[in-house]
């Protein structure tokens, strides 16, 4: 992995070789595994990410990225987040998940906001941590541009291959965000009874912004999917009553636009979701589909099956510790559930690294073949 990370064309050589010899009909995520990502992170200095390959060696070579969650919203600060949400983000939250952005703190942005400030602001541009912030900036940029053209000549490699990277465009539930970066799970978790008033007004606000990076993205990504990984929906973190208020909302809003520029929501369900089933019908029917890592598939297909198509089902564990004849067994039984009457895309129930070659073999072989009766 952290070959992959530091070598954009080892990576490329690795999916496109993995394309080749299994012959998938479609993959998705690759990117997300930061494929020569790792001098770009160097210069970022990310303090909520480890990677491997990184100069401080804590995390192993063969890891993916590991996510550091911590309190980046604290509760004294959430007034001037509510009141002066652009200038926290400048001076306080950038400053506490990128090193490289330190020297925000000090500039006093958020005082600035007439012409009399002008030569201020040129000032506070010119002190030398600043001047060397900006150049940083510029070059992690110019480094990211040359690597997204790499990246969009793996995905073309791959579909000459003949397999499909469908998905290409991207959005979030607005609750994930407000957790995921700024208050962290066991916080996010204590506000939906102690602050609604903050998370309704994020909510409010991320939503709109949620809904014009659709449109945008509807403008080039015609008939491509739309990936949202649901963070903390699933059904041991909200009440089925939490989850209609705070989350179920927005979610269907952002599907429905979506679908309404011509896309197709992909949504990737983390966790268990059984309980979520019923409300997940209340969209446009034949239009989404929706991946699922913890569930009854059976039951998936009976609730789901004339409103959206499903995707999913073998435990990836199973590819890493199970043997290969159960490895057969699982993937028949999921066909056999969930496959009759069409709407379902054989999958795994997450992303798969350390696991055995003879039983991915497996997984390809018996879907190739058992799939097709």
């Amino acid at each position: 992995m952290a070959d992959v990370l530091y070598d954009a064309d080892k990576g490329v050589e690795s999916f496109v070789k993995f394309a080749k010899e299994y012959q998938p009909d479609g993959i998705f995520g690759h990117e997300w595994v930061n494929v020569g990502m790792g001098p770009i992170l160097e210069l970022m200095q990310p303090l909520s990410c480890l990677w491997a390959g990184a100069p401080d060696g804590r995390l192993d070579k063969n890891s993916i990225h590991q996510f550091l969650e911590y309190e980046v919203l604290h509760e004294e600060d959430m007034g001037r987040f509510q009141r002066d949400y652009t200038g926290w983000v400048l001076e306080q939250g950038l400053p506490k998940v990128a090193g490289v952005t330190k020297p925000f703190t000090n500039m006093g942005l958020s005082r600035m906001g007439t012409m009399y400030d002008v030569s201020a602001l040129a000032a506070s541009f010119s002190k030398p941590e600043v001047r060397n912030m900006v150049e940083t900036l510029w070059k992690i940029d110019e480094m990211k541009q040359a690597l997204n053209v790499k990246m969009a000549q793996l995905d073309a490699a791959m579909e000459a291959e003949g397999c499909v990277v469908p998905a290409k465009g991207f959005a979030a539930v607005p609750f994930d965000s407000y957790s995921d970066f700024y208050r962290g799970t066991l916080e996010a978790m204590v506000d939906m009874t102690q602050h609604t008033d903050v998370i309704d007004g994020f909510r409010e606000t991320e939503l709109q912004n949620m809904l014009g990076m659709v449109r945008m993205q509807g403008q080039f990504l015609k008939g491509k999917w739309v990936f949202m990984a649901l963070h903390k929906g699933m059904d041991t973190y909200m009440s089925p009553e939490q989850y209609r208020k705070f989350y179920w909302d927005d979610l269907r809003t952002i599907i429905e636009e979506i679908i309404a520029n011509d896309m197709v929501p992909f949504i990737y369900t983390e966790g268990p979701y059984d309980s979520r089933l019923e409300a997940l019908t209340e969209v446009t029917k034949g239009k989404v589909i929706y991946h699922f890592e913890n569930v009854n598939m059976k039951n998936a297909k009976k609730i789901l099956g004339d409103t959206a198509c499903i995707h999913g089902g073998l435990q990836s564990q199973l590819l890493q510790f199970g043997s290969k004849q159960q490895v057969i067994d699982e993937c028949k039984r999921i066909i056999d559930d969930c496959a009759p009457g069409g709407g379902f895309l054989f999958g795994t129930n997450f992303g798969f690294d350390d696991v055995k070659p003879e039983n991915v073999e497996a997984m390809f072989d018996t879907v190739a073949t058992y799939g097709k009766k």
